[in-house]
């Protein structure tokens, strides 16, 4: 009997045994398994190639040692990891994390969820995720380098331009990548797309570096505009102060909204003047030129407070949620809180931000709510346009770019609509992303037989 006959707890529980002490990457399977079960209820085809089964079970896991020397002359050691879930639709597509919390579990959850993503894109891009559990916080710029380059010299024998192309992630951005390419071009001595976010002077794409914030507010917009609403006017808050999160609020404030809270590892900041423009500015080079702590805008601008202890932001009353930091961030008691407070709609703009209760929580109360794979598509899908201009060798205006990605987050939300419709006016957009993800890549592995 195939395993997707059998029934969903016994599936997991099958999950759980080939997995034993991964609990984001169980957690992540059975957030799919519980939508997924129902669709292939009548279909013979999934049964017979045991399609679910090896979705859930990675094409390769490659773990490797890193070695590198800090700035006192010691030799430190990390761990590094790259798993290629599945390149069914196109080459292994997702980014590099590098954060104490990394983990095989971790990035077997990452690497599951990019697969499905991917595949609602519309773009050729199967699903992997890397990383370490290297912490480049505290580390001079040189120990950065040394830790990226000695990383690259293991990862680059098991990617390339048309096999598996890693982007930016935690821990991960324009100044690692540029370490990283410039180790990969000094071994292979060769310049192709084999990274993503990169810089626009060598081989980058322009709007990168916004796409994944801008693109879960516009799947945003694309929800409330079922509903005959929009942005305008309402009040949002948001986790986070990164890239995600800022160019959400960025994004939010220019359609009229009201941005009223960010946060970090340390605690959350709320204004209940709204977070314009110009404090977005002076967030920004707060985290990327000074690498400082979200606390110090308190400190800046009369009326903002600060919650520390890592507390979270959900109790604030406000219209829209938009979960921007990292995975499990939003449970089931803050869902709850979200829901008396009258939240009307959730984007993730993170990975997996909201746990399996919260989750459940949000879809029997029939708000909206959009899940990561969905949401946080706009980033990969301009890495995937990207990767279109290196193998063309050119480089589209910041204008069609934008419209692309409109475009691109449009069709998302229709795909998550075909599927998770009732026909009651309700979309389900968790179901309707992770049937319209599933059907795709499972009709590319039906053709290709038992591989």
């Amino acid at each position: 009997m195939s395993a997707e006959h059998v029934d969903l707890p016994i599936f997991i529980a099958g999950v759980e045994k080939r997995n034993p002490g991964q609990p984001e990457f169980v957690q992540a399977v059975t957030e799919v398994a519980e939508d997924i079960f129902g669709f292939i209820a009548d279909k013979v085809k999934y049964h017979e190639a045991q399609i679910l089964r090896r979705i859930a079970e990675p094409d390769r896991v490659i773990s490797f040692r890193v070695c590198w020397e800090d700035d006192r002359g010691d030799i430190r050691v990390q761990r590094g990891w790259r798993v290629q879930n599945s390149n069914a639709i196109g080459p292994y597509k997702g980014g590099l994390r590098f954060h104490p919390s990394v983990t095989e579990s971790v990035l077997k959850f990452l690497a599951f969820e990019q697969t499905f993503k991917n595949a609602l894109t519309g773009l050729p891009m199967g699903g992997g995720k890397g990383g370490s559990n290297f912490n480049p916080k505290g580390k001079s710029a040189n120990e950065v380098m040394r830790f990226c380059q000695s990383f690259m010299t293991e990862l680059y024998r098991h990617i390339g331009a048309d096999v598996d192309v890693p982007a930016g992630d935690i821990g991960v951005g324009g100044r690692e990548i540029g370490y990283m390419f410039g180790q990969y071009k000094r071994i292979t001595n060769q310049v192709t797309g084999v990274l993503t976010g990169k810089g626009l002077e060598w081989g980058g794409s322009l709007i990168r570096t916004e796409a994944t914030g801008y693109g879960a507010v516009y799947f945003l917009q694309n929800m409330l505009k079922t509903k005959g609403d929009d942005v305008e006017g309402k009040t949002a808050v948001l986790s986070g102060s990164g890239n995600v999160a800022i160019h959400a609020a960025e994004k939010i404030v220019q359609l009229g909204g009201k941005v009223l809270t960010m946060s970090d590892s340390e605690g959350f900041i709320h204004d209940p003047d709204g977070i314009d423009q110009t404090r977005i500015d002076w967030i920004k080079a707060l985290k990327n030129d000074r690498r400082g702590r979200i606390s110090e805008y308190a400190a800046e601008f009369k009326g903002a407070t600060f919650t520390g202890g890592g507390a979270r932001p959900w109790g604030v009353p406000c219209d829209l949620a938009l979960p921007c930091a990292t995975q499990n961030e939003l449970d089931g008691g803050d869902a709850k809180a979200l829901l008396a407070n009258g939240c009307i709609a959730v984007a993730e703009g993170a990975n997996m931000p909201t746990n399996l209760d919260g989750v459940h929580l949000f879809k029997a109360a029939r708000i909206l709510f959009a899940p990561g794979k969905a949401s946080n598509a706009g980033g990969v899908a301009v890495s995937g346009l990207e990767m279109s201009q290196n193998s063309a060798r050119i480089s589209w205006k910041e204008a069609e770019l934008q419209q692309h990605l409109t475009d691109i987050m449009a069709g998302i939300h229709a795909r998550c609509a075909e599927y998770g419709a009732d026909g009651k006016g309700h979309i389900d957009y968790v179901k309707g992303a992770n049937i319209a993800g599933f059907k795709k890549v499972a009709d590319a592995m039906l053709a290709y037989g038992v591989v």
